[in-house]
Protein backbone atom coordinates (compact mmCIF):
# COMPACT_ATOMS: atom_id res chain seq x y z
CA UNK A 1 0.00 0.00 0.00
CA UNK A 2 2.77 2.51 0.73
CA UNK A 3 4.52 1.71 -2.52
CA UNK A 4 1.16 2.69 -4.29
CA UNK A 5 0.60 6.15 -2.44
CA UNK A 6 4.23 7.27 -2.87
CA UNK A 7 3.50 6.72 -6.73
CA UNK A 8 0.14 8.67 -6.48
CA UNK A 9 -0.80 12.22 -6.89
CA UNK A 10 -2.46 14.14 -4.23
CA UNK A 11 -5.34 14.69 -6.80
CA UNK A 12 -5.68 10.85 -7.73
CA UNK A 13 -5.54 10.38 -4.21
CA UNK A 14 -8.39 12.63 -3.83
CA UNK A 15 -10.29 10.81 -6.29
CA UNK A 16 -10.39 7.78 -4.90
CA UNK A 17 -11.08 8.05 -1.53
CA UNK A 18 -14.92 10.20 -2.70
CA UNK A 19 -15.57 6.94 -4.87
CA UNK A 20 -14.70 4.67 -1.80
CA UNK A 21 -16.33 7.23 0.27
CA UNK A 22 -19.23 6.59 -2.17
CA UNK A 23 -19.66 2.80 -2.16
CA UNK A 24 -19.56 2.55 1.53
CA UNK A 25 -22.71 4.84 1.70
CA UNK A 26 -24.23 3.12 -1.24
CA UNK A 27 -23.54 -0.32 0.87
CA UNK A 28 -25.04 1.04 3.98
CA UNK A 29 -28.20 2.19 2.63
CA UNK A 30 -28.92 -1.10 0.41
CA UNK A 31 -28.47 -3.14 4.18
CA UNK A 32 -31.06 -0.44 5.76
CA UNK A 33 -33.75 -0.72 2.98
CA UNK A 34 -33.28 -4.49 2.94
CA UNK A 35 -33.95 -4.70 6.93
CA UNK A 36 -37.20 -2.34 6.39
CA UNK A 37 -38.57 -4.50 3.88
CA UNK A 38 -37.57 -8.16 5.28
CA UNK A 39 -40.80 -9.91 6.43
CA UNK A 40 -40.33 -11.40 9.90
CA UNK A 41 -40.55 -14.66 10.88
CA UNK A 42 -43.67 -14.56 12.45
CA UNK A 43 -45.84 -12.69 9.71
CA UNK A 44 -44.83 -15.56 7.54
CA UNK A 45 -45.94 -17.68 10.68
CA UNK A 46 -49.25 -15.90 10.89
CA UNK A 47 -50.14 -15.24 7.18
CA UNK A 48 -53.41 -16.92 5.91
CA UNK A 49 -52.80 -19.94 3.39
CA UNK A 50 -55.42 -20.62 0.85
CA UNK A 51 -55.49 -23.59 -0.68
CA UNK A 52 -56.04 -24.48 -4.32
CA UNK A 53 -59.23 -27.31 -4.05
CA UNK A 54 -60.52 -29.10 -7.13
CA UNK A 55 -64.14 -28.81 -8.01
CA UNK A 56 -66.21 -31.46 -6.14
CA UNK A 57 -69.76 -32.28 -6.84
CA UNK A 58 -70.21 -33.80 -3.77
CA UNK A 59 -69.43 -30.56 -1.96
CA UNK A 60 -72.22 -29.70 0.59
CA UNK A 61 -72.58 -26.29 -1.55
CA UNK A 62 -73.03 -27.66 -4.99
CA UNK A 63 -76.45 -28.22 -7.09
CA UNK A 64 -77.66 -31.97 -6.13
CA UNK A 65 -78.41 -33.44 -9.95
CA UNK A 66 -81.96 -34.76 -10.21
CA UNK A 67 -82.71 -38.32 -9.43
CA UNK A 68 -84.70 -39.87 -12.30
CA UNK A 69 -84.52 -43.25 -11.41
CA UNK A 70 -87.49 -42.90 -9.01
CA UNK A 71 -89.85 -41.28 -11.66
CA UNK A 72 -88.77 -43.76 -14.32
CA UNK A 73 -89.55 -46.93 -12.56
CA UNK A 74 -93.11 -45.29 -12.41
CA UNK A 75 -93.53 -44.51 -15.19
CA UNK A 76 -92.12 -47.54 -17.54
CA UNK A 77 -94.66 -49.83 -16.00
CA UNK A 78 -97.96 -47.49 -16.93
CA UNK A 79 -96.67 -46.54 -20.73
CA UNK A 80 -97.76 -48.97 -23.26
CA UNK A 81 -97.55 -49.90 -26.81
CA UNK A 82 -100.00 -49.54 -29.23
CA UNK A 83 -100.13 -51.41 -32.53
CA UNK A 84 -102.62 -49.92 -34.87
CA UNK A 85 -104.13 -51.79 -37.91
CA UNK A 86 -105.56 -49.54 -40.42
CA UNK A 87 -107.46 -50.85 -44.00
CA UNK A 88 -105.92 -50.06 -46.54
CA UNK A 89 -107.88 -47.97 -49.07
CA UNK A 90 -108.23 -49.17 -53.00
CA UNK A 91 -106.53 -47.14 -55.28
CA UNK A 92 -107.97 -45.80 -59.04
CA UNK A 93 -105.79 -48.64 -60.12
CA UNK A 94 -107.32 -50.80 -58.28
CA UNK A 95 -110.77 -50.09 -58.10
CA UNK A 96 -110.25 -50.22 -62.38
CA UNK A 97 -109.65 -53.89 -61.98
CA UNK A 98 -111.94 -54.80 -59.82
CA UNK A 99 -114.66 -53.48 -61.75
CA UNK A 100 -114.13 -54.33 -64.57
CA UNK A 101 -112.01 -57.50 -64.51
CA UNK A 102 -113.25 -59.46 -62.12
CA UNK A 103 -114.44 -62.31 -64.53
CA UNK A 104 -110.51 -62.58 -65.84
CA UNK A 105 -108.17 -61.54 -62.44
CA UNK A 106 -108.95 -60.17 -59.21
CA UNK A 107 -106.12 -58.42 -57.08
CA UNK A 108 -105.22 -60.37 -53.90
CA UNK A 109 -106.68 -58.51 -50.53
CA UNK A 110 -104.52 -55.76 -49.81
CA UNK A 111 -102.79 -55.84 -46.25
CA UNK A 112 -103.40 -53.35 -43.43
CA UNK A 113 -101.43 -50.71 -42.56
CA UNK A 114 -99.60 -51.20 -39.14
CA UNK A 115 -98.98 -47.75 -37.29
CA UNK A 116 -97.29 -48.12 -33.74
CA UNK A 117 -97.41 -45.07 -30.90
CA UNK A 118 -97.68 -44.79 -27.42
CA UNK A 119 -99.78 -44.77 -24.21
CA UNK A 120 -100.51 -44.10 -21.01
CA UNK A 121 -102.34 -46.11 -18.49
CA UNK A 122 -104.36 -43.31 -15.93
CA UNK A 123 -106.78 -45.52 -13.76
CA UNK A 124 -106.15 -49.22 -12.34
CA UNK A 125 -109.26 -50.55 -14.51
CA UNK A 126 -107.05 -50.13 -17.89
CA UNK A 127 -108.19 -46.88 -19.51
CA UNK A 128 -105.27 -45.80 -21.37
CA UNK A 129 -105.20 -41.82 -23.20
CA UNK A 130 -102.82 -41.65 -26.12
CA UNK A 131 -103.18 -39.06 -29.24
CA UNK A 132 -105.94 -39.49 -31.33
CA UNK A 133 -103.57 -39.55 -34.33
CA UNK A 134 -102.48 -42.88 -33.48
CA UNK A 135 -105.82 -44.53 -33.01
CA UNK A 136 -107.93 -43.26 -35.15
CA UNK A 137 -109.91 -44.78 -37.70
CA UNK A 138 -108.12 -48.23 -36.71
CA UNK A 139 -110.02 -50.96 -37.40
CA UNK A 140 -107.71 -53.34 -34.37
CA UNK A 141 -106.23 -52.48 -31.82
CA UNK A 142 -103.40 -54.37 -29.92
CA UNK A 143 -101.30 -53.00 -26.44
CA UNK A 144 -98.92 -54.69 -24.84
CA UNK A 145 -97.89 -53.79 -21.26
CA UNK A 146 -94.56 -53.29 -20.08
CA UNK A 147 -94.68 -56.75 -18.41
CA UNK A 148 -95.34 -58.15 -22.23
CA UNK A 149 -99.16 -58.84 -21.64
CA UNK A 150 -101.21 -58.60 -24.59
CA UNK A 151 -104.61 -57.05 -24.82
CA UNK A 152 -107.02 -55.77 -27.28
CA UNK A 153 -108.29 -52.63 -26.73
CA UNK A 154 -111.64 -50.31 -27.91
CA UNK A 155 -111.79 -46.97 -28.43
CA UNK A 156 -114.12 -45.14 -25.60
CA UNK A 157 -114.09 -41.69 -27.46
CA UNK A 158 -111.55 -38.87 -29.26
CA UNK A 159 -110.79 -35.49 -29.88
CA UNK A 160 -109.37 -34.21 -32.98
CA UNK A 161 -108.76 -30.93 -31.61
CA UNK A 162 -106.26 -31.24 -29.17
CA UNK A 163 -105.50 -34.77 -31.02
CA UNK A 164 -106.65 -36.98 -28.17
CA UNK A 165 -107.95 -40.26 -27.23
CA UNK A 166 -109.39 -42.48 -24.79
CA UNK A 167 -109.22 -46.24 -24.80
CA UNK A 168 -109.84 -48.75 -23.05
CA UNK A 169 -108.63 -52.61 -22.36
CA UNK A 170 -110.23 -55.61 -19.68
CA UNK A 171 -108.16 -55.71 -16.87
CA UNK A 172 -107.82 -54.43 -13.25
CA UNK A 173 -105.33 -53.26 -10.43
CA UNK A 174 -102.84 -52.22 -13.72
CA UNK A 175 -99.90 -49.81 -12.62
CA UNK A 176 -101.14 -46.22 -13.29
CA UNK A 177 -99.88 -42.44 -13.30
CA UNK A 178 -101.61 -40.08 -11.35
CA UNK A 179 -102.23 -36.29 -12.75
CA UNK A 180 -99.52 -33.50 -12.10
CA UNK A 181 -100.16 -30.13 -12.43
CA UNK A 182 -98.56 -28.53 -15.70
CA UNK A 183 -100.13 -24.79 -14.71
CA UNK A 184 -97.23 -25.42 -12.05
CA UNK A 185 -94.47 -26.81 -14.75
CA UNK A 186 -91.70 -23.85 -14.79
CA UNK A 187 -89.30 -23.08 -18.15
CA UNK A 188 -86.06 -24.79 -16.83
CA UNK A 189 -87.86 -27.86 -15.03
CA UNK A 190 -86.35 -31.13 -15.85
CA UNK A 191 -88.50 -33.70 -17.49
CA UNK A 192 -88.82 -37.10 -18.78
CA UNK A 193 -90.43 -39.06 -21.77
CA UNK A 194 -91.54 -42.57 -21.88
CA UNK A 195 -92.77 -44.20 -24.81
CA UNK A 196 -91.75 -46.79 -27.47
CA UNK A 197 -89.72 -45.07 -30.52
CA UNK A 198 -89.05 -47.58 -33.29
CA UNK A 199 -90.99 -50.23 -31.57
CA UNK A 200 -88.28 -49.94 -28.91
CA UNK A 201 -90.82 -50.39 -25.19
CA UNK A 202 -89.82 -48.99 -22.56
CA UNK A 203 -87.70 -46.20 -23.56
CA UNK A 204 -87.01 -43.04 -21.36
CA UNK A 205 -85.04 -39.50 -22.35
CA UNK A 206 -84.55 -36.81 -20.38
CA UNK A 207 -84.29 -33.18 -20.61
CA UNK A 208 -85.84 -29.84 -19.86
CA UNK A 209 -89.10 -27.56 -20.09
CA UNK A 210 -87.69 -25.15 -22.85
CA UNK A 211 -90.92 -23.28 -23.18
CA UNK A 212 -94.73 -23.65 -22.67
CA UNK A 213 -98.18 -22.02 -24.67
CA UNK A 214 -96.78 -23.23 -28.03
CA UNK A 215 -98.38 -23.10 -31.00
CA UNK A 216 -96.30 -24.77 -34.13
CA UNK A 217 -99.65 -25.05 -36.16
CA UNK A 218 -99.94 -28.76 -37.02
CA UNK A 219 -103.57 -29.34 -35.94
CA UNK A 220 -104.79 -26.21 -38.46
CA UNK A 221 -105.19 -22.81 -36.66
CA UNK A 222 -107.83 -21.45 -39.35
CA UNK A 223 -110.58 -23.62 -37.29
CA UNK A 224 -110.92 -21.67 -33.99
CA UNK A 225 -111.87 -24.97 -32.58
CA UNK A 226 -108.35 -26.62 -32.41
CA UNK A 227 -106.34 -25.78 -29.43
CA UNK A 228 -102.29 -26.03 -29.90
CA UNK A 229 -100.76 -25.23 -26.51
CA UNK A 230 -97.52 -27.43 -26.54
CA UNK A 231 -95.13 -28.17 -23.69
CA UNK A 232 -92.24 -27.91 -25.52
CA UNK A 233 -88.86 -30.05 -24.32
CA UNK A 234 -85.55 -31.09 -25.62
CA UNK A 235 -85.97 -34.83 -24.45
CA UNK A 236 -85.42 -36.91 -27.09
CA UNK A 237 -88.84 -37.77 -28.53
CA UNK A 238 -89.27 -40.04 -32.14
CA UNK A 239 -91.66 -41.87 -33.89
CA UNK A 240 -93.65 -44.72 -31.95
CA UNK A 241 -93.38 -42.03 -29.08
CA UNK A 242 -96.90 -40.46 -29.86
CA UNK A 243 -98.96 -40.83 -27.03
CA UNK A 244 -95.76 -41.37 -24.25
CA UNK A 245 -95.94 -39.66 -21.30
CA UNK A 246 -94.19 -36.75 -19.97
CA UNK A 247 -93.48 -37.01 -16.17
CA UNK A 248 -91.74 -34.48 -13.73
CA UNK A 249 -89.03 -35.95 -11.35
CA UNK A 250 -91.65 -36.53 -8.58
CA UNK A 251 -93.41 -39.11 -11.24
CA UNK A 252 -96.21 -37.05 -12.07
CA UNK A 253 -97.91 -36.90 -15.55
CA UNK A 254 -97.80 -33.66 -16.75
CA UNK A 255 -98.07 -34.16 -20.25
CA UNK A 256 -98.73 -36.58 -23.52
CA UNK A 257 -96.16 -36.63 -26.33
CA UNK A 258 -97.90 -35.54 -29.58
CA UNK A 259 -94.80 -34.17 -31.72
CA UNK A 260 -91.75 -33.06 -32.98
CA UNK A 261 -90.11 -30.53 -34.82
CA UNK A 262 -88.02 -31.88 -37.72
CA UNK A 263 -87.15 -31.78 -41.18
CA UNK A 264 -87.06 -35.70 -41.43
CA UNK A 265 -88.56 -37.19 -39.42
CA UNK A 266 -86.75 -37.88 -36.77
CA UNK A 267 -85.97 -35.89 -33.73
CA UNK A 268 -83.80 -33.09 -33.83
CA UNK A 269 -83.64 -31.16 -30.59
CA UNK A 270 -87.22 -30.05 -29.51
CA UNK A 271 -90.59 -31.90 -28.66
CA UNK A 272 -94.12 -31.34 -27.65
CA UNK A 273 -96.54 -32.27 -25.43
CA UNK A 274 -99.84 -31.52 -24.92
CA UNK A 275 -100.54 -29.99 -20.76
CA UNK A 276 -102.30 -32.78 -18.46
CA UNK A 277 -104.56 -30.11 -17.33
CA UNK A 278 -105.95 -29.86 -20.40
CA UNK A 279 -105.92 -33.84 -21.28
CA UNK A 280 -107.76 -33.92 -17.64
CA UNK A 281 -110.73 -32.38 -19.22
CA UNK A 282 -111.18 -33.95 -22.32
CA UNK A 283 -110.87 -37.62 -20.34
CA UNK A 284 -113.20 -36.55 -18.16
CA UNK A 285 -115.72 -35.40 -20.69
CA UNK A 286 -115.28 -38.46 -23.01
CA UNK A 287 -115.80 -40.81 -19.87
CA UNK A 288 -118.75 -38.86 -19.18
CA UNK A 289 -120.71 -37.58 -22.03
CA UNK A 290 -118.54 -39.45 -25.00
CA UNK A 291 -117.45 -35.96 -26.11
CA UNK A 292 -115.75 -32.88 -25.51
CA UNK A 293 -117.97 -30.21 -23.59
CA UNK A 294 -116.12 -27.16 -25.47
CA UNK A 295 -116.81 -23.94 -23.83
CA UNK A 296 -117.14 -20.55 -25.76
CA UNK A 297 -116.72 -17.09 -24.99
CA UNK A 298 -117.78 -16.02 -28.29
CA UNK A 299 -115.04 -13.76 -29.74
CA UNK A 300 -112.81 -13.51 -32.69
CA UNK A 301 -109.48 -12.86 -31.58
CA UNK A 302 -105.44 -12.36 -32.90
CA UNK A 303 -102.30 -12.19 -30.81
CA UNK A 304 -100.75 -8.70 -29.95
CA UNK A 305 -97.58 -8.21 -31.53
CA UNK A 306 -95.61 -4.79 -32.74
CA UNK A 307 -97.49 -4.96 -36.17
CA UNK A 308 -100.96 -4.89 -34.73
CA UNK A 309 -100.44 -2.91 -31.84
CA UNK A 310 -98.87 0.16 -34.16
CA UNK A 311 -101.65 -0.72 -36.34
CA UNK A 312 -104.59 -0.33 -33.71
CA UNK A 313 -102.65 2.00 -31.64
CA UNK A 314 -102.13 -0.40 -28.72
CA UNK A 315 -100.36 0.87 -25.33
CA UNK A 316 -98.54 -2.51 -24.99
CA UNK A 317 -97.53 -5.42 -26.89
CA UNK A 318 -99.58 -7.69 -24.91
CA UNK A 319 -102.79 -9.87 -24.48
CA UNK A 320 -104.97 -10.83 -27.55
CA UNK A 321 -106.98 -8.40 -29.40
CA UNK A 322 -110.48 -8.56 -29.63
CA UNK A 323 -111.73 -8.64 -33.68
CA UNK A 324 -114.89 -9.46 -33.29
CA UNK A 325 -117.81 -10.31 -31.40
CA UNK A 326 -119.91 -12.65 -31.85
CA UNK A 327 -124.33 -11.66 -31.94
CA UNK A 328 -126.15 -12.51 -29.08
CA UNK A 329 -123.05 -14.42 -27.52
CA UNK A 330 -121.81 -14.60 -23.62
CA UNK A 331 -119.09 -12.27 -24.61
CA UNK A 332 -121.54 -9.39 -26.37
CA UNK A 333 -123.82 -9.88 -23.38
CA UNK A 334 -121.19 -9.08 -20.71
CA UNK A 335 -120.27 -5.88 -22.66
CA UNK A 336 -116.86 -7.33 -24.20
CA UNK A 337 -116.51 -4.66 -27.65
CA UNK A 338 -114.27 -4.88 -30.65
CA UNK A 339 -111.06 -3.43 -29.90
CA UNK A 340 -110.41 -5.01 -26.30
CA UNK A 341 -107.60 -6.50 -25.00
CA UNK A 342 -107.69 -9.53 -23.32
CA UNK A 343 -104.90 -9.61 -20.53
CA UNK A 344 -106.33 -12.26 -18.37
CA UNK A 345 -108.69 -15.18 -16.76
CA UNK A 346 -109.47 -15.61 -13.50
CA UNK A 347 -106.17 -13.44 -12.99
CA UNK A 348 -103.81 -16.24 -15.22
CA UNK A 349 -102.31 -13.99 -17.16
CA UNK A 350 -102.60 -14.42 -21.16
CA UNK A 351 -100.49 -13.38 -23.72
CA UNK A 352 -101.34 -15.50 -26.70
CA UNK A 353 -103.96 -17.36 -28.45
CA UNK A 354 -102.55 -20.77 -27.87
CA UNK A 355 -102.81 -19.79 -23.60
CA UNK A 356 -106.34 -18.28 -24.05
CA UNK A 357 -107.20 -21.48 -26.09
CA UNK A 358 -105.93 -23.49 -23.54
CA UNK A 359 -107.53 -21.83 -20.39
CA UNK A 360 -110.74 -21.79 -22.26
CA UNK A 361 -110.19 -25.25 -23.04
CA UNK A 362 -110.64 -26.45 -19.41
CA UNK A 363 -113.82 -25.70 -18.80
CA UNK A 364 -117.40 -26.47 -19.86
CA UNK A 365 -120.52 -24.55 -21.30
CA UNK A 366 -122.36 -23.19 -18.28
CA UNK A 367 -118.76 -22.35 -15.65
CA UNK A 368 -118.19 -19.11 -15.22
CA UNK A 369 -114.92 -17.11 -15.64
CA UNK A 370 -113.67 -13.27 -15.04
CA UNK A 371 -112.34 -11.99 -18.03
CA UNK A 372 -110.15 -9.20 -17.82
CA UNK A 373 -109.29 -6.66 -20.57
CA UNK A 374 -107.97 -3.57 -21.32
CA UNK A 375 -110.28 -0.76 -23.26
CA UNK A 376 -108.04 2.49 -24.13
CA UNK A 377 -105.36 1.37 -21.42
CA UNK A 378 -108.13 1.08 -18.70
CA UNK A 379 -108.25 -2.35 -17.00
CA UNK A 380 -112.11 -4.08 -16.74
CA UNK A 381 -113.14 -6.83 -15.79
CA UNK A 382 -116.17 -8.95 -16.28
CA UNK A 383 -117.89 -11.99 -15.24
CA UNK A 384 -118.98 -14.64 -18.33
CA UNK A 385 -120.74 -17.46 -18.46
CA UNK A 386 -119.51 -20.09 -21.47
CA UNK A 387 -121.52 -21.35 -23.42
CA UNK A 388 -121.90 -24.53 -25.96
CA UNK A 389 -121.28 -24.03 -29.78
CA UNK A 390 -125.08 -23.72 -30.11
CA UNK A 391 -124.88 -20.54 -27.60
CA UNK A 392 -126.64 -22.36 -24.72
CA UNK A 393 -125.09 -23.54 -21.75
CA UNK A 394 -126.22 -27.32 -21.94
CA UNK A 395 -123.64 -30.64 -21.90
CA UNK A 396 -124.60 -32.42 -25.01
CA UNK A 397 -124.07 -36.27 -24.73
CA UNK A 398 -122.80 -38.26 -27.69
CA UNK A 399 -125.88 -39.71 -28.49
CA UNK A 400 -127.53 -36.74 -29.18
CA UNK A 401 -124.80 -35.45 -31.40
CA UNK A 402 -124.71 -38.60 -33.14
CA UNK A 403 -126.70 -36.83 -36.69
CA UNK A 404 -124.26 -34.34 -36.28
CA UNK A 405 -121.28 -36.88 -36.06
CA UNK A 406 -122.22 -38.88 -39.25
CA UNK A 407 -121.62 -35.64 -41.51
CA UNK A 408 -117.89 -36.33 -40.09
CA UNK A 409 -117.33 -32.44 -40.16
CA UNK A 410 -116.20 -29.87 -37.66
CA UNK A 411 -117.78 -26.00 -38.05
CA UNK A 412 -117.62 -22.85 -37.04
CA UNK A 413 -119.41 -19.33 -38.15
CA UNK A 414 -117.74 -17.41 -40.25
CA UNK A 415 -116.75 -14.39 -38.91
CA UNK A 416 -118.82 -10.81 -40.68
CA UNK A 417 -115.12 -9.40 -42.39
CA UNK A 418 -114.75 -12.43 -44.61
CA UNK A 419 -118.49 -12.70 -44.89
CA UNK A 420 -117.95 -8.74 -46.95
CA UNK A 421 -114.45 -10.13 -48.16
CA UNK A 422 -116.60 -12.88 -50.33
CA UNK A 423 -119.85 -11.06 -50.48
CA UNK A 424 -122.35 -13.81 -48.84
CA UNK A 425 -124.55 -13.23 -45.97
CA UNK A 426 -124.70 -16.32 -43.97
CA UNK A 427 -122.01 -19.32 -43.55
CA UNK A 428 -120.43 -21.61 -41.66
CA UNK A 429 -117.12 -23.05 -42.27
CA UNK A 430 -116.16 -26.55 -42.30
CA UNK A 431 -112.88 -26.66 -39.67
CA UNK A 432 -112.09 -30.18 -40.13
CA UNK A 433 -113.35 -33.25 -42.00
CA UNK A 434 -113.14 -36.97 -41.27
CA UNK A 435 -114.80 -40.17 -42.62
CA UNK A 436 -118.42 -38.93 -43.16
CA UNK A 437 -121.29 -37.60 -45.39
CA UNK A 438 -119.85 -34.48 -46.30
CA UNK A 439 -115.97 -36.06 -47.31
CA UNK A 440 -117.88 -38.39 -48.91
CA UNK A 441 -119.69 -36.34 -51.52
CA UNK A 442 -116.29 -34.38 -52.12
CA UNK A 443 -116.52 -31.69 -49.86
CA UNK A 444 -112.95 -30.04 -49.04
CA UNK A 445 -111.91 -28.39 -45.74
CA UNK A 446 -112.47 -24.49 -45.42
CA UNK A 447 -115.76 -24.67 -47.46
CA UNK A 448 -118.47 -22.17 -46.49
CA UNK A 449 -122.05 -23.76 -46.48
CA UNK A 450 -124.48 -20.84 -47.05
CA UNK A 451 -127.35 -22.71 -47.92
CA UNK A 452 -129.00 -25.85 -47.40
CA UNK A 453 -132.10 -26.61 -49.79
CA UNK A 454 -131.87 -22.41 -50.09
CA UNK A 455 -132.13 -22.33 -46.51
CA UNK A 456 -129.50 -20.05 -45.03
CA UNK A 457 -126.95 -21.72 -42.24
CA UNK A 458 -125.28 -19.65 -39.92
CA UNK A 459 -124.96 -22.31 -37.26
CA UNK A 460 -124.54 -26.27 -36.39
CA UNK A 461 -128.72 -26.19 -34.86
CA UNK A 462 -129.21 -24.32 -38.46
CA UNK A 463 -127.72 -27.57 -40.26
CA UNK A 464 -129.75 -29.98 -37.64
CA UNK A 465 -133.11 -27.61 -38.41
CA UNK A 466 -132.75 -27.72 -42.12
CA UNK A 467 -132.09 -31.32 -42.26
CA UNK A 468 -134.25 -32.53 -39.43
CA UNK A 469 -137.17 -35.16 -41.16
CA UNK A 470 -135.27 -34.83 -44.65
CA UNK A 471 -135.60 -37.45 -47.12
CA UNK A 472 -134.39 -38.34 -50.22
CA UNK A 473 -131.45 -35.73 -51.81
CA UNK A 474 -131.05 -32.25 -50.65
CA UNK A 475 -128.77 -29.37 -51.91
CA UNK A 476 -125.95 -27.74 -50.05
CA UNK A 477 -124.69 -24.68 -51.37
CA UNK A 478 -121.76 -22.85 -50.58
CA UNK A 479 -118.16 -20.70 -51.49
CA UNK A 480 -114.57 -22.03 -51.06
CA UNK A 481 -112.27 -18.40 -49.32
CA UNK A 482 -110.88 -18.26 -52.82
CA UNK A 483 -114.17 -17.11 -53.72
CA UNK A 484 -115.07 -20.46 -55.89
CA UNK A 485 -118.77 -21.35 -55.37
CA UNK A 486 -119.72 -24.72 -55.18
CA UNK A 487 -122.88 -27.17 -54.82
CA UNK A 488 -123.13 -30.39 -53.48
CA UNK A 489 -126.01 -33.12 -53.72
CA UNK A 490 -126.08 -35.66 -50.46
CA UNK A 491 -128.31 -38.36 -50.08
CA UNK A 492 -130.68 -39.12 -46.90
Amino acid sequence: MKVIFKNLKINDMKKYLSLLLVAIIGGMMAVGIYKAVEPKQSDLQNREIIPVQQVSLTDAHAMPLPDFVEAANMSVHAVVHIKAEFARKNSLYEDFFENFFTPFSRPQPSQPIIGTGSGVIISPEGYIVTNNHVVQDAINLEITLNDKRVYKAKIVGTDPSTDLALIKIDENNLPYLVYGNSDDLRVGEWVLAVGNPFNLTSTVTAGIVSAKARNINILGDRTGQTIESFIQTDAAVNRGNSGGALVNTRGELVGINAAIASGNGFYTGYSFAIPINLVRKVVKDLLQYGEVQRGYIGVQFQEVNAELAKKKKLDKIKGVYVSGVTENSSAEKAGIKPGDVIVAINNREVNSNSELLEIIGQYSPGDKIKLTIERNGEPKTYDITLTNEKGTTERIKHEEASFIENLGASFRPVPDEIKKQLGIQSGLEVTELRPGALSAIGIKKGFIITRIDRVRVNSVKDIEDALKDKRGGILIEGIYPNGVRAYYGLGL
